[in-house]
C-alpha cells in the first residue's frame, strides 16, 4: 500500500485470529530492536524454578514411594541435572496423588515442566476412568490444547472411528498422553520434558487400572515400555507394563503398540495393521 492509501488497522477479531496462528505456530517470543540472549534468560527462568527442590532434596523414605511409580524404570543419561531434580520431584508429587483428581490437581500446580508455559492449557484426559481399555498418545497437537481434553481433532475422530469398529465408544474408554501439555509447534518432546511427566502419566495408568493399554504410536510405546525398536517392529506384539506399588497394588498389565491414528491419516494404507492390532485387543478385552 501507498503512503496515500494506509493499509487499515485490523479489528480486535482479526489480531485475535493472527496471534492465534503464531501460537499455534510455535512463536513464544517477539523480535525487537534490542538484541536478547533467550538462552541466559531460559536458563535463569530454570534455577528460579527448580530452587525449592534444590533445597529441600527428597528424602530416602520419600525417594523409595516415588520410585514405586514405576519400579523398573530409570532417568535417562540425556536428561539434564536440573531436570532430573524435576523428575525427583515428580515421581514423588505422582505417588502421593490418590485419586485421579488429586493427581489432575498436582498437574495443574507442577511448574517443573516448561512446557506448561507455553500451553493454552493441561490435557489431562477424557472418557472412563474405569475403563478396560486405556489409550496413551505421545502429547496433544493444537486442537487438543485449545479444548482440554485427548484426541479431538481429526486424529482424535479416526480414534474415534477405530474404537467404534470393535463395539466400543469414546465414553467406554479411557484416554490420555505421556505428555500432558502441547509442545510449541507441536514439536516432539524432550527426553527432559518426557521423563519429568512420565512420572504422572504412570500413577495415571495406576489409578485408572485398566486391563489392557494400547500405546498410540512409536513414542508412546519406547516411553512406556523402555523399547528401542520403532513401531513398525513393536506393533501387533504384546508386552507388559508394571504399575502400581507403593500404596497400590503392584500388577502386570497387557500392553499394545499400534500406529498413531494421525500417521494412518497420511498412510491410509496401513489401517489394515492396525486393524489387526484393534482386533488382537477387542478379543483380549472378550477372554475369547
Amino acid at each position: 500500500m501507498t503512503p496515500d492509501h494506509p493499509i487499515p488497522p485490523l479489528e480486535a477479531a482479526e489480531l485475535a485470529h493472527v496471534l492465534r496462528w503464531y501460537a499455534d505456530m510455535g512463536v513464544d517470543a517477539a523480535v525487537d530492536e534490542v538484541p536478547h540472549d533467550r538462552f541466559a534468560e531460559s536458563a535463569a527462568v530454570t534455577r528460579q524454578s527448580q530452587a525449592p527442590h534444590a533445597s529441600a532434596p527428597i528424602g530416602a523414605a520419600q525417594a523409595v514411594s516415588a520410585h514405586a511409580v514405576a519400579p523398573a524404570r530409570s532417568t535417562p543419561a540425556s536428561v539434564t541435572a536440573s531436570a532430573q531434580d524435576a523428575v525427583l520431584s515428580a515421581q514423588d508429587l505422582a505417588a502421593g496423588a490418590k485419586t485421579l483428581d488429586a493427581l489432575r490437581a498436582v498437574l495443574e500446580s507442577f511448574d517443573g515442566c516448561g512446557l506448561k508455559k507455553t500451553a493454552t492449557q493441561l490435557c489431562f484426559a477424557d472418557g472412563n476412568p474405569q475403563a478396560k481399555l486405556m489409550f496413551v498418545g505421545e502429547a496433544p497437537g493444537a486442537d487438543e490444547d485449545r479444548q482440554g481434553k485427548p484426541f479431538v481433532g481429526r486424529a482424535g475422530q479416526l480414534l474415534n472411528r477405530m474404537v467404534a469398529a470393535i463395539g466400543l465408544a469414546r465414553e467406554d474408554v479411557y484416554i490420555a498422553n505421556v505428555v500432558p501439555w502441547r509442545p510449541p509447534g507441536n514439536r516432539t518432546p524432550t527426553p527432559q520434558e518426557t521423563a519429568i511427566c512420565l512420572p504422572f502419566v504412570l500413577r495415571q495408568i495406576a489409578l485408572v487400572n485398566p486391563d489392557i493399554v494400547m500405546c498410540l504410536g512409536g513414542a508412546s510405546a519406547q516411553t512406556l515400555l523402555a523399547l528401542k525398536d520403532g513401531i513398525t517392529k513393536t506393533r501387533g506384539r504384546w508386552h507388559k507394563l508394571r504399575i502400581g506399588g507403593g500404596d497400590l497394588p503392584e500388577r502386570e498389565i497387557a500392553v499394545m503398540p499400534t500406529l498413531h491414528p494421525a500417521y494412518l491419516l497420511r498412510t491410509p494404507a496401513h489401517k489394515r495393521l492396525a486393524w489387526q492390532d484393534f482386533r488382537a485387543v477387542a478379543k483380549a478385552l472378550s477372554g475369547a
